[in-house]
């Protein structure tokens, strides 16, 4: 499983028969060129009636139909858990603005759709042909709860008002790297803008075992944002092993270690089937100390490639060899 999709710890099912039924209306198993490559969907083995959809052979989202509270990638749950803290918090559960800048299957999408009914969002996807697809597949809410804008992540954000969002999502795959352009100083100051004053960004970063890309794109979240905090698994954490970091950004307090909204993240996070650690400012910055953020190439502000944004002559996180 790539760090694009961490999915619970269960050996890898061999391939499902092509010829393999569906019991959900518009899913079946094949596979779809589109704008930007080939979708599959292929049915879990493990989870009745769950899917798997695969962007250029690497797992992008896990769908259950009728089951849009079951995230079965921990990163999304990681996602979830932060987010209704802040929520409960800082925003107005009963208005939301949501921005999620990465669409796949819209797992997160439909999961706020259902924890949060009177939520809008808008789900920023590439693939013009995939957000077309999702939408015969998926009872998805219908626009103005739900809108699916096929566009490039960093040129949609830079269109959108100030202060129009109260939750921003980055969840930007290609391949297995997140686009530099989405990872520098500059797009996080694009975030901030759209961003209201209690708002929160929220970043899945996939990453190396030495957090080279999770240390620079923490200091450019601390030039923008007063608090930003961080979720992994130990292991993770450690420098043991390839895998996602979720980041989170905000001017409105974060949780702080022993206060007693951090403990009760800590317990939330370590219920999972991979138990996580949720780790606070103070942290993020004793980890970044050393390190400077990634910055836009000075005549391309919206540079091309997965390593673009990263320091001259280095690359931004390698192909993830080590599945989690």
């Amino acid at each position: 499983m790539s760090r694009k999709g961490q999915k619970k710890n269960r050996k890898q099912a061999a391939e499902p028969s092509r010829a393999a039924s569906s019991d959900a209306p518009g899913l079946v198993e094949r596979t779809w060129v589109t704008d930007t490559g080939t979708v599959e969907l292929q049915q879990d083995s493990y989870v009745p009636g769950a899917w798997v959809l695969r962007v250029n052979g690497v797992p992008s989202s896990h769908i259950v139909p009728d089951r849009p509270d079951q995230l079965e990638f921990e990163y999304m749950r990681w996602f979830s858990t932060v987010l209704e803290e802040h929520v409960s918090s800082h925003l107005d559960p009963t208005a939301l603005r949501v921005l999620h800048l990465g669409g796949g299957a819209c797992t997160m999408a439909r999961y706020l759709a259902w924890r949060y009914p009177q939520a809008r969002q808008v789900v920023v996807e590439l693939d013009a042909a995939l957000a077309t697809l999702v939408r015969e597949w998926l009872d998805l809410p219908r626009a103005p709860l739900l809108r699916i804008r096929p566009g490039e992540a960093r040129a949609v954000t830079e269109s959108l008002t100030q202060a129009s969002r109260d939750v921003v999502i980055r969840d930007v795959f290609a391949r297995e790297q997140t686009p530099g352009h989405l990872r520098t100083l500059e797009f996080a100051r694009h975030v901030d803008r759209v961003l209201a004053p209690s708002g929160l960004y929220l970043l899945n970063v996939g990453d190396t075992r030495n957090l080279k890309g999770t240390r620079a794109e923490i200091a450019a979240l601390l030039e923008v944002f007063e608090h930003v905090a961080a979720v992994a698994d130990a292991a993770m954490l450690k420098g043991r092993r390839y895998g996602n970091v979720v980041l989170a950004a905000s001017h409105a307090p974060l949780p702080v270690a022993g206060s007693a909204d951090a403990a009760a993240l800590a317990r939330e996070l370590l219920g999972g089937s991979l138990p996580a650690q949720y780790k606070d400012t103070a942290w993020c910055r004793e980890l970044a100390a050393d390190t400077a953020p990634w910055h836009d190439k000075p005549a391309d502000p919206i540079p091309e490639g997965p390593d673009a944004g990263a320091p001259a002559g280095e690359a931004a996180a390698p192909q993830d060899r080590n599945p989690v």
